[in-house]
């Protein structure tokens, strides 16, 4: 090696420390692009891409490159595999958000999911948790291991984050955003739940609010919290909806159930509320006043119901877990004219519907699905590819800034991360 690769190698040695041995360019390439080698997919994996990127940080100034490994190390950022060593509990409220981008560009350059739908490509390679990915105020936000991330919808990169873990494992739960704050669960478990708001730039905590609980919290929550018109939020308390101004961070009313809720949703327009109780009720409530506006039951089901969104036409929801689990659409909210629209994916895998860009999305890993918001009917369909007949999976589907954005998984190649659509006009809203 010369002596500039000697003086790298060094450099490398003093940050990892190892048994001696003769470190080549390639070698610091790898370690540089996370120090994983991974099989590549089809022969157009990621390992090339990153080592042939790693390789220009190489060949960068000393300087550069000392900058790149410490912040690679550094315990405050996410190990480039998307795992994390942040503790199980929820972060004390004094915790400093990170950024573990330091780059104007993209960490990885795009990538095309091979035999994907609609120009699928790869902008990000992190893992985060299923039907956490929401867009706002310019940015994308999702869940990742241990961690509340803000993600450029440009470049992929996770700008800023800060510790986060949800009290409720196993269920989808997104954040929701009220103006430049983004809402999550910070607890919900025993009498009370308790919300934290986050600047949706910096991530610093806004503010918190403690919300009294009525009876048993769900057993099975999934989508407890929600936003409507004014900006207020709405939360699953119990056997109550409880309101909350997260302007002044009070609770300003408690709307009675009949049951224990375990989602709400908002109609677009702000006149109704909607709580999904027991096995299965759907009922609205007028939001200002708590009255009850009506109410409608869907009988022999095994499960409770989840996932509420409400469009100008009606509610959709899940109901059922696995294969079982499948997407519900109820005209007007009437459960006696529900009708199926697809069908859960099983292996794990979440699909929920999202109502994004004037369109309501279902995503999963079978197929991709956008629909009428105002008739429920499906506009278009997509098959979701498979890789050596391992499906692959594509759901959350969120429109920012014109673009369409998708969390996607590929067990068989262990790739997950951020994915942007071009759907056809067909799914314009």
């Amino acid at each position: 090696m010369n002596a500039e690769e000697r003086q790298l190698a060094e450099m490398l040695h003093r940050v990892t420390p190892e048994p001696p041995r003769e470190v080549t360019v390639e070698d610091i390439a790898f370690r540089l692009a996370g120090g994983t080698r991974r099989p590549s997919r089809r022969g157009r994996g990621w390992v090339p891409v990153l080592a042939a990127a790693s390789v220009v940080v190489v060949a960068g100034a000393s300087a550069g490159i000392a900058t790149a490994l410490s912040s690679h190390h550094s315990p405050a950022g996410r190990p480039q595999d998307g795992t994390s060593s942040a503790p199980a509990s929820s972060p004390p409220a004094s915790t400093t958000p990170t950024s573990p981008s330091t780059s104007n560009g993209p960490t990885w350059p795009p990538e095309q999911v091979a035999d994907g739908m609609w120009g699928a490509e790869l902008i990000n390679r992190q893992t985060f948790t299923q039907a956490s990915l929401v867009a706002g105020d310019g940015s994308l936000y999702a869940f990742s291991p241990g961690f509340l991330d803000r993600i450029s919808p440009v470049t992929g990169n996770v700008l800023t984050q800060v510790p986060y873990d949800s009290p409720i494992s196993g269920f989808p739960n997104r954040p929701v955003l009220t103006g430049n704050t983004v809402w999550v669960l910070s607890s919900y478990a025993g009498s009370s739940v308790v919300l934290s708001g986050y600047n949706g730039r910096s991530l610093a905590l806004a503010g918190t609010v403690t919300v009294p609980v009525s009876g048993q919290l769900s057993s099975a929550p999934q989508g407890v919290l929600t936003s409507g018109s004014g900006g207020y939020l709405y939360v699953a308390a119990g056997s109550a909806i409880a309101v909350v101004n997260p302007q002044t961070l009070q609770v300003i009313r408690q709307i009675p159930v009949s049951g224990t809720v375990s989602s709400v949703a908002v109609s677009p327009d702000g006149s109704k509320v909607y709580a999904a109780s027991g096995v299965l009720q759907l009922t609205a409530y007028a939001p200002a006043t708590g009255a009850r506006l009506g109410s409608s039951a869907m009988s022999g089901l095994g499960s409770s119901a989840g996932n509420l969104v409400a469009t100008s036409g009606g509610v959709w929801g899940t109901v059922g877990i696995g294969m079982s689990e499948s997407v519900w659409f109820a005209p007007d909210g009437d459960l006696s004219r529900v009708v199926r629209v697809s069908q859960g994916p099983g292996a794990g895998l979440d699909s929920v519907p999202s109502y994004s860009g004037g369109v309501v999305w279902i995503g999963g890993s079978q197929q991709l699905v956008c629909a009428n918001p105002a008739t429920g009917q499906t506009m278009l369909t997509a098959v979701i590819p498979t890789d050596n007949g391992i499906a692959e999976y594509f759901g959350t589907i969120t429109v920012a800034g014109g673009r369409t954005y998708a969390l996607f998984r590929n067990q068989a190649a262990q790739q997950s991360g951020v994915a942007t659509l071009t759907p056809p006009a067909t799914c314009s809203g």
